[in-house]
């Protein structure tokens, strides 16, 4: 009897051990379920840099002037990210009532605000900076002649829900 409980108590940790089975690759509606894109601390340190060369990329392909990252139009974005995140709901006022301009004036931002494009989604920047493209207002802040500099932050929820933040200025 020891010897048999031995072994079911083994195969039973064998089995534990394999983990849970993947997870399903379709919804209930039978289409594909998204991939999540979950970032990294090394990953969240290259993020503003690969938006920024995306976004410098189709500027390029636009005739218009590359943008530089800004620290405080970068600080911006990240505060108000996190800030969407907390309301559930992706706007461009934050929780007390400011705006786009007044978040970037409170980083230090000390050239002319021009412009946010913001999004709620479980899409990488990349996905995310085409799916702007697509969109005819952030579209017009992404190319926007004037500006020169950019910011740009996320904010990722547990469930994997990310909040994007673009901001561009002089």
């Amino acid at each position: 009897m020891n010897r048999r409980f031995a072994l079911t108590l083994l195969a039973g940790s064998a089995l534990a051990a394999c983990g849970a089975p993947p997870p399903p690759t379709l919804g209930p509606d039978g289409r594909p379920l998204p991939k999540l894109y979950r970032i990294s601390g090394a990953d969240a340190r290259r993020i503003p840099f690969r938006a920024l060369d995306a976004v410098n990329a189709l500027r390029q392909g636009a005739g218009v002037p590359a943008l530089v990252l800004d620290d405080r139009l970068t600080a911006a974005a990240e505060t108000h990210s996190r800030d969407m995140s907390l309301q559930n709901r992706p706007w461009h006022f934050g929780s007390d009532g400011s705006s786009p301009i007044d978040r970037a004036r409170r980083a230090g931002f000390d050239g002319v605000f021009l412009g946010e494009a913001i999004s709620e989604t479980f899409e990488s920047e990349l996905e995310t900076i085409a799916a702007w493209m697509q969109e005819p207002g952030p579209r017009a802040v992404i190319l926007d002649r004037q500006a020169r500099r950019m910011g740009f932050g996320f904010y990722q929820e547990d469930n994997g829900k990310i909040w994007w933040t673009l901001n561009v200025g002089t």
